[in-house]
């Protein structure tokens, strides 16, 4: 369990806070034993060019003692009709666990304070304090990468005997939603590119990087310069009206019982600069990077990072979260066996799910159970490839679910 950092505030949502409440709207079984619901968020209100970055706290989410199988998001308007990329663009979303004092729970209701009554729970990553703790989370490639887990198994939630007495479980979302309409550089908007923002005059005497320090005025563009309320410079001639949006989501689940297969999940990111103190690893990961255009080469661009392994287990699922610009990424084991390559999907159209140009999906790996084997201890090679082009806030997160044991097999780690 971890207390929220201010650094962990700025990245995990810049936290400007809406009501509490949102809304189931159908449920529904697919399947025998398989559970599923769909559910809108609380509305969030954009308009051209603006930036919206929110935390949904208290999301609907199922009860009880479960396995999640998926967890699939999509952005809609008021009408429910999707959104495409063009109009409003997903950055990102965060599907992130918390715990909450009962006794406190009006006093957070009322007064969206997280300073106390809530621990946050990450997931089983590396990254220091509490950067990526998401359990789920992709961007513009939501709709077109799946997230589904093979039988049986399932991230396993809700157990009543890990819940610390007098708190209960809880979700949040962390989003951030850039509504291009009338954007002066749609693309270089979405990428954040600090240039193509009305920042104010301020801002870099102001605002701390992942480090705790002031952003270098060499910053060029990411997170940092995404924030709430902020606004992409328009075309002169564009006039548009506010909108307002919220996600569409869809979980599946079975109800747990000793057929289900509990997994780790853990987020790998290439920007990782691991070292050790003594016998203790120090992980660095910066979340996200800007890649230079070299003009001596056209060679793409290679991010890469060796990340020991502390725990190991049988690689069930792997993908990876990029941003549009991607070649591929492929994690390695420390024998350069290739444990998974997630390649991308690009868009050839207007509708959504399929825009032209963006990055609208990322390819997954679905090894057989039992076949690929990460040890404990092993150093894992992630290399995250984009083309060489400018490119601000590029991300190179990498998502495997493991496994302690295969069933029917007799395997163990």
């Amino acid at each position: 369990m971890k207390i929220l950092s201010k650094v962990a505030i700025i990245l995990l949502s810049m936290m400007m806070l809406l009501p509490i409440t949102t809304h189931s709207i159908v449920v529904e079984s697919n399947e025998s034993y398989i559970k599923s619901a769909t559910f809108l968020s609380e509305e969030f209100e954009v308009g051209p060019g603006k930036i919206a970055v929110k935390t949904l706290l208290d999301i609907d989410f199922p009860k009880g003692h479960i396995g999640v199988k998926s967890f699939d998001v999509e952005v809609v308007d008021e009408d429910g009709k999707s959104v495409p990329l063009y109009e409003a663009y997903l950055h990102h979303w965060f599907a992130v666990k918390y715990i909450e004092n009962i006794t406190l729970s009006h006093y957070i209701k009322q007064s969206h304070d997280l300073r106390s009554g809530i621990e946050f729970e990450r997931n089983d990553g590396m990254c220091q304090g509490f950067l990526l703790p998401h359990y789920w989370g992709l961007g513009g490639e939501s709709r077109g990468t799946s997230s589904n887990l093979p039988d049986p198994f399932a991230v396993e939630l809700g157990n009543p005997t890990k819940l610390k007495d007098g708190f209960k479980e809880k979700w949040l979302f962390s989003i951030m939603v850039i509504d291009t309409r009338g954007a002066h550089d749609r693309k270089g908007c979405s990428e954040c590119r600090c240039k193509l923002l009305n920042l104010p005059k301020n801002f870099y005497n102001v605002t701390m990087g992942i480090n705790g320090q002031l952003l270098s005025r060499n910053y060029k563009g990411g997170l940092f310069c995404c924030q709430d309320n902020l606004q992409c410079k328009l075309r002169n001639d564009f006039h548009g009206p506010p909108r307002k949006l919220s996600l569409r989501y869809k979980i599946r689940w079975v109800d747990w019982d000793e057929h289900q297969v509990p997994l780790r999940f853990y987020i790998l990111d290439s920007t990782d600069r691991v070292r050790s103190n003594g016998s203790t690893l120090i992980h660095d990961c910066q979340a996200e990077y800007t890649i230079p255009r070299n003009h001596n080469s056209d060679s793409p661009h290679v991010k890469k990072a060796n990340i020991p392994m502390t725990k190991g287990g049988y690689l069930i699922y792997g993908t990876a979260h990029m941003h549009t610009g991607v070649v591929n990424t492929t994690l390695y084991g420390q024998d350069r066996r290739v444990l998974c390559t997630s390649n991308p999907k690009y868009g050839s159209g207007k509708e959504a799910g399929n825009e032209n140009g963006y990055l609208v999906g990322m390819s997954v790996c679905y090894p057989t159970p039992g076949s690929i084997k990460i040890k404990d201890g092993e150093i894992l090679t992630l290399e995250s490839i984009y083309e060489n082009k400018f490119r601000t806030g590029a991300m190179g997160h990498f998502y495997i679910y493991l496994a302690d044991q295969i069933p029917n097999k007799n395997l163990t780690i």
